[in-house]
């Protein structure tokens, strides 16, 4: 089973980024912390890790600024949200499809 949350100190070392970074980040609200009933210490979920490994190479290889990873990150959710929209009307499009062609077998035949 994959782990569900990490802390501050394993995305530290994860991510070889600072405190610093990861406050920045919580700041403008790219990263959310939670808090489980099983640490009282802030952890990150998978979604967030994924956000920091896209933020972190954002930064430090295309030297883009927070305000910047906040807009290609937000552009970025609204483009995987439109693709699953894509998908589930080529989805539609593809059974009502086949109902067609049944429909087509049975008076044809």
């Amino acid at each position: 089973m994959s782990k569900e949350f990490w802390s501050v100190a394993e995305i530290i070392e994860i991510f070889n980024v600072d405190q610093n970074f990861i406050e920045n980040l919580e700041k403008e609200n790219i990263i959310c912390k939670v808090y489980t009933e099983k640490s009282p210490e802030k952890k990150f979920c998978l979604n967030d890790m994924e956000k920091l490994r896209l933020a972190k190479i954002l930064m430090h290889e295309m030297d883009v600024n927070i305000p910047g990873i906040e807009v290609i990150l937000q552009m970025r959710e609204s483009m995987i949200d439109m693709r699953k929209q894509l998908d589930a009307i080529l989805e539609d499009i593809a059974h009502n499809f086949q109902i067609v062609l049944r429909n087509e077998e049975k008076f044809s035949g």
